[in-house]
């Protein structure tokens, strides 16, 4: 009798820390996207969990808890299964830069992902790239050709935005505050700086913005259940220009992307 009470009250206790908590987790891929976010941290304590370093403390007024992913698909699903594992976090938010797909914008914007996607998944045939959908290893059906952000964190993004005070972006014309858009946003492990690559990634995804990590964080988030959403503020404009644009956009990119990411976790 006793040892089926104690195994009840073991499950038991196992089934609550299996739930999610009552904190945020924020992912960037390099330092200088993490900065702002970690100069607003209070109470800031670091742990190293299998050579990644996570940050828990309070950001505006929420509990977070802050992880480096490094470059590419596969250190930032590394990332983000250890951090869901874990620190069971009640939702996920990327903060970094990205290449621009859509002609619309320019370096300094920022796009608010309402989907991710690859863009390199798939097979290379003839004709083209032939895009595929991934598959999940315990149930082995396909997942999403596209992966969702979060509803709820989209429209925290969106009602907030238009509140804060993003810095200036100095272009060729003049000083601009960044747009803020939503949409489709491409992952693959290349460095886009191609307008035939961009004129493709617009037609046959159409693509707002590509980078290096948000589809893996998406995909990971998706198999595990757990609410995520993707910012990203552009550096370039993934074209021939893309290389020389990221040096000279890059700082002020991350600082306004962490500057919506600081006002989404905040919000109620």
């Amino acid at each position: 009798m006793k040892k089926t009470l104690l195994l009840s009250v073991l499950f038991a206790f196992q089934i609550i820390a299996s739930k999610a908590q009552d904190v945020t987790g924020i992912l960037g891929a390099f330092p200088p996207e993490l900065e702002l976010l970690k100069s607003k941290m209070q109470n800031k304590r670091d742990t190293v969990i299998a050579k990644i370093n996570f940050s828990r403390g309070i950001l505006n007024g929420r509990s977070i808890v802050l992880a480096q992913t490094g470059i590419g698909k596969v250190n930032a699903a590394i990332a983000t299964t250890i951090m869901i594992e874990h620190f069971k976090p009640r939702e996920i938010v990327f903060s970094g830069i990205a290449g621009g797909i859509n002609p619309a914008l320019f370096p300094g914007d920022i796009v608010i992902g309402t989907k991710v996607t690859y863009h390199d998944y798939g097979a290379i045939e003839d004709g083209g790239m032939l895009y595929r959908p991934t598959r999940n290893p315990y149930t082995m059906q396909e997942n999403p050709m596209t992966f969702n952000c979060d509803s709820a964190l989209i429209q925290k993004a969106i009602s907030v935005a238009p509140k804060l005070k993003f810095s200036k972006v100095k272009r060729e014309n003049g000083s601009f505050l960044p747009t803020i858009t939503k949409g489709i946003i491409v992952t693959g492990d290349v460095f886009v700086s191609s307008e035939t690559a961009t004129q493709r990634l617009r037609k046959d995804l159409d693509a707002a913005a590509t980078e290096m990590e948000g589809a893996a964080v998406a995909q990971t988030c998706y198999q595990q259940d757990v609410p995520f959403l993707i910012i990203r503020s552009l550096s370039d404009n993934a074209n021939s220009k893309a290389g020389a644009d990221m040096m000279s956009f890059y700082n002020i990119a991350a600082e306004n992307a962490a500057t919506l990411v600081i006002a989404v976790v905040g919000k109620k």
